[in-house]
């Protein structure tokens, strides 16, 4: 059987000036990385910043299992399905972490026939940005401890101080160290540590920034610390935003790409769900819908991450209404959510089917709240039956909705034709109505109650009084207006990734509080979740190396 990998290499790809064009971008406003890859210069992002927007479908999945789902897969099919229908379309997406590729999730190109391209490329280095921004990050660091080595005019206090260093991969031994040891010449030492790079603030703030001046004014209001006597040192205290916004300049024009199938696809930043706000940037999604009548968008992890930081973070932020919603499942992770083994997904169960669709039903219901239409996208297995998919279809119906089977993995467009059919049938009826969870006047704790109680469905929040003093502190300097970006496992509704289905009455954890001042939200640690994963037992760079002729092997 071929491999995505297999799949990607045996495909013809277009030239990118030919994917610009189709796209509507002029050769002149094209930066190339290359025959297949480009980005697109500032110039033409603002002459198109007046036209008229299209349609924005945001599509998510399911609590992940690992039996999969496909979200990325079935963004890009749904997309490759609409320009096949005639619709002009456009596909955003997140850039993959190398942390998941040599870990244990893989790239995040999709799959199949369903897949953008150049794979490896993306997969791996791509075109620097996330160099740039692990750069940035450590700029800052770098320029703080400086500062006070050369006698700490601010007068931070070593004590009080947030930022840390990041790099884009898993490494549970430097989630925390002591840095500055070796005496006088190296500085003070003090306690630090290294976030992944998809969780670092600086990644939050590519990703929301407007332009170049909104990118500067937001790396400027990052704080770094605070005084014995409590007041907030920013980077701009620092006189570290400058040089950390002309790092960045390059990398934030959005990236081109192609699909396997021809379609345009924008690939540009990449935070995680679970630990960050899970979007892909905010000048990539609004130059697609300055050029396409449709943009197709995905969000990380399930709905209750991904989609909910996107709906009450960066849509608020960006000012953007979703028109549509798709939520994707597999059959074989709706069995995993009704307690059967991976083992055992192969074999029908409609029983299990119809135990763990709580799980997509609440996830449903979940983005109706938002007042978005949904469909439902199942990715067809083999081993799916008949009357798996009616249990399915049955539950969705009473929710108002519809289960769409797609192939798109096997058959490219002409597989998700039915979905794409079922999306234009919602954007035409118009039934969107957005609007976010909660107001910006709610209290920061009663921010993550709303999602706790909202989307988790659970009992309540555990806020130590340490965290609210914190919450309370944060109100105090101006930022009780902000959202909140809440951490946690992506594998439950609950703080407790063994917590399948759509458990009711947990309460959640807050561990901590952080305040992202610059990417314009509060973090919220919950649980066990680390800001910088580890890698497994057996971590997928062991079967990643080269052939003889150099090509790359392992990666998917």
């Amino acid at each position: 059987m071929a491999t995505d990998l297999d799949i990607a290499r045996a495909a013809r790809l277009w030239p990118i000036a030919e994917i610009a064009a189709r796209a509507g971008i002029p050769d002149a406003a094209l930066i190339p990385f290359g025959r297949h890859k480009a980005k697109v210069d500032f110039g033409f992002l603002n002459a198109q910043a007046a036209r008229p927007p299209g349609r924005l479908v945001l599509v998510t999945g399911i609590s992940p299992t690992p039996a999969g789902e496909g979200k990325t897969t079935t963004t890009v099919g749904l997309g490759d399905a609409l320009n096949a229908l005639g619709t002009r379309t456009m596909i955003c997406l997140r850039e993959p972490s190398l942390g998941p590729c040599f870990g244990m999730k893989g790239g995040a190109t999709g799959g199949g026939r369903a897949q953008v391209a150049p794979m490896e490329d993306i997969n791996l280095h791509f075109t620097g940005d996330f160099h740039a921004i692990t750069s940035a990050n450590n700029l800052l660091a770098a320029m703080l401890d400086n500062h006070m080595y050369w006698g700490n005019e601010l007068g931070l206090d070593a004590r009080r101080i947030t930022w840390q260093r990041a790099m884009d991969m898993n490494d549970r031994a430097l989630r925390g160290i002591v840095a500055g040891l070796g005496g006088v010449a190296n500085g003070f030492p003090r306690e630090d540590g290294f976030d992944i790079t998809v969780a670092s603030e600086v990644m939050a703030i590519f990703c929301l920034a407007r332009d170049l001046a909104d990118l500067q004014d937001r790396l400027g209001r990052i704080i770094v610390g605070a005084t014995r006597e409590g007041r907030a040192v920013t980077a701009r205290d620092l006189k570290a935003d400058g040089a950390m916004a002309a790092l960045l300049r390059d990398a934030l024009a959005p990236n081109l790409v192609q699909t396997l199938e021809g379609s345009p696809a924008l690939v540009h930043g990449g935070p995680f769900a679970n630990i960050a706000h899970g979007c892909n940037s905010v000048i990539a999604t609004r130059l697609g819908l300055s050029l396409a009548d449709v943009v197709v968008t995905e969000a990380g992890f399930g709905a209750d991450l991904g989609a909910e930081k996107f709906l009450d973070i960066k849509c608020r932020s960006a000012g953007l209404a979703p028109a549509a919603c798709v939520v994707v499942a597999t059959i074989r992770a709706l069995k995993m959510h009704g307690g059967v083994a991976k083992a055992d997904l192969g074999r029908e169960d409609a029983a299990a089917v119809r135990r763990g669709v709580v799980n997509l039903a609440r996830h449903v219901e979940n983005m109706q709240k938002f007042g978005l239409p949904v469909v439902v996208a199942i990715n067809r297995f083999a081993t799916d039956t008949a009357e798996e998919f009616d249990a399915v279809q049955a539950a969705m119906a009473r929710l108002g909705t519809e289960a769409v089977l797609c192939t798109h993995w096997a058959d490219g467009a002409a597989g998700a034709a039915d979905l794409a059919r079922a999306v234009l049938a919602r954007l035409a009826a118009g039934e969107a109505r957005f609007h976010p969870l909660y107001p910006d006047a709610l209290p920061l704790a009663e921010k993550l109650r709303s999602i706790a109680r909202e989307i988790y469905r659970a009992a309540d929040v555990a806020i130590p009084a340490s965290v609210m003093a914190r919450l309370k502190r944060f109100e105090d300097q101006g930022f009780g207006h902000v959202p909140v970006c809440i951490a946690k496992t992506q594998y439950s509704f609950s703080a407790d990734p063994s917590l399948l289905g759509a458990p009711e009455g947990h309460v959640l954890p807050v561990r901590e509080v952080r305040l992202s001042a610059g990417a314009g939200f509060v973090v919220a640690v919950c649980g066990e979740i680390m800001t910088m994963p580890g890698l497994p037992r057996r971590p997928a760079a062991e079967t990643i190396g080269l052939d003889a002729e150099g090509n790359i092997e392992g990666l998917f």
